[in-house]
């Protein structure tokens, strides 16, 4: 993954090696297309929520169709404008999935004011309005970072910068009183009156940041090799230093905040960036060897742990106490089957926090197993762009970030897919792009842009070279070549 022969500093294009001058296709084209299926798709899943659910088409399908479509034209034009030879399928699978996420939170919407109308309560406020807000903010801080990160190298100067930012911001919600920055048991979040964010969800972008850059100035350290067992070379012990502090770090948010599957993120990005930049296998068994001891560990000593896992392994047991989110869950994805209820024909609403921690049930049960493998999909091909983007890049630090970025957005998916699922514990991380929440849709939006900006450095064509005049022939030196047998050769 990581050629040791190109730094972080190195000058020149960041392009593969083409013709100068030569004529790329940028792409831009292609991308327009698929947003504009991407909106088809989207208007078509809102017309037949509001049929199933209203019997009529309302005033909010215009005005989330107005404000989906207008949001990614200036977005595709940003990417148009600064990053011109960005990959085109990066934008158009992101809006899908935003898209995706605005309808199913607008169903359940109408399902809340449904419900409120049946028992004679007010109806709650919409969601899907304050999402289209995150997604306006999202989409701001994606053309500011396209606008004024004009080279990814840059970021590697500030690396110390941004993993002490990182650091404070992952910590922040930890040190705080608990009125302000705990919610449903896990301390994540800074709450102002009404609104909050969760500092974590940035940090994850700065963190990387300065892993990529610390593992480019001390490659040398890390590919030193130790002693050999089982066929593995295993680094020296002195060298383990930062796994142990990543190690550290994943345990302290686990204790102090509450929060498994932040810790479990950390964790993860971190071993993958140390394997892809010394390509050993003995870094990953290291560190899956510390994982494992660490959960057994957080098993022993904190409740809380101890009931995700014992939900995990039996949710049935206490279905009306501590089992009844992830059950009703299997229940909605039972009852979706292979081609779903229907947008609007189900009752995902039932599941606790089904537009945000549980939206994939939410789908599974109205677009069934196959509409939650095409969402699959569109996720696996967002990733593995992301991730050509890194093997196409020269420079190691672009590919070390952009496989940390592209990685961090796939074992997310895996842990929040696998919670929902049963496959592994739940976590309490959202889905990105799909969920409801304003601080993981906007630091996502942050995160894509530096993927194209990677993508743009990884396309672009080498700069032509300005053509070297030729001498007049007169002017022209001559060479005498020696010929074998012959004597020694001069110049004139």
């Amino acid at each position: 993954m990581v050629d040791p022969g190109h730094d972080v500093g190195a000058a020149g294009s960041q392009a593969p090696d083409k013709a100068a001058g030569s004529a790329l296709p940028t792409g831009r084209g292609i991308e327009l297309v698929l947003l504009a299926f991407a909106a088809v798709i989207v208007t078509g899943a809102l017309a037949l929520v509001e049929a199933n659910q209203e019997q009529q088409l309302t005033s909010a399908l215009l005005y989330i169709g107005a404000a989906y479509l207008g949001l990614f034209t200036a977005a595709h034009f940003a990417v148009r404008r600064w990053a011109p030879y960005a990959d085109p399928l990066i934008l158009p699978s992101v809006a899908l999935l935003n898209g995706l996420g605005l309808v199913m939170i607008h169903r359940l919407d109408l399902a809340s004011s449904d419900r409120a109308a049946l028992l004679g309560s007010d109806a709650p406020g919409a969601l899907v309005g304050k999402q289209v807000a995150w997604t306006t903010i999202g989409l701001a801080l994606f053309v500011a970072v396209l606008a004024v990160v004009r080279d990814h190298r840059v970021l590697s100067r500030y690396a110390y910068t941004a993993g002490f930012a990182g650091l404070i911001l992952l910590a922040l919600p930890g040190l705080l009183p608990s009125s302000i920055s705990e919610v449903n048991g896990a301390k994540l979040w800074i709450r102002f009156g009404g609104v909050g964010i969760q500092p974590g969800e940035f940090a994850k972008i700065l963190l990387i940041v300065f892993f990529a850059a610390y593992l480019v100035q001390k490659r040398d350290l890390f590919s030193t090799a130790g002693r050999r067992f089982l066929g593995m070379e295993l680094p020296r012990a002195r060298d383990l230093a930062p796994l142990l502090v990543a190690w550290g770090l994943s345990v302290g948010v686990l204790v102090f905040e509450r929060d498994l599957g932040t810790s479990l993120l950390f964790f993860g990005i971190m071993l993958v960036l140390l394997y892809a930049a010394t390509e050993r296998v003995s870094w990953l068994v290291i560190g899956l060897s510390f994982f494992v001891a660490g959960s057994v560990i957080a098993y022993s000593l904190f409740g809380h742990v101890r009931v995700r896992v014992q939900v995990w392994m039996d949710p049935f047991a206490d279905f009306s106490g501590s089992g009844y989110q992830i059950g009703q869950a299997l229940f909605g994805l039972g009852t979706g089957g292979i081609g779903g209820t229907g947008l609007g024909a189900g009752r995902p609403d039932l599941v606790p926090f089904a537009d945000s921690d549980f939206i994939w049930s939410s789908l599974g049960e109205e677009l069934g197993l196959m509409g939650l493998t095409a969402i699959l999909i569109v996720y696996l091909v967002l990733i593995t762009r992301g991730l050509r983007s890194a093997l196409a890049v020269r420079d190691t630090f672009g590919k070390l970030l952009a496989t940390g970025l592209s990685f961090a957005m796939a074992l997310q998916i895996f842990v929040v897919v696998g919670g929902v699922t049963k496959l592994i514990p739940l976590t309490g991380l959202t889905l990105p792009f799909l969920s409801y929440g304003g601080s993981s849709l906007v630091a996502n939006y942050a995160l894509v842009a530096l993927l194209l900006r990677i993508s743009n450095a990884a396309r672009a064509p080498l700069p032509r070279r300005p053509a070297q005049a030729q001498p007049p022939l007169a002017e022209a030196s001559t060479e005498l070549v020696q010929r074998p047998g012959s004597g020694p050769a001069g110049r004139s």
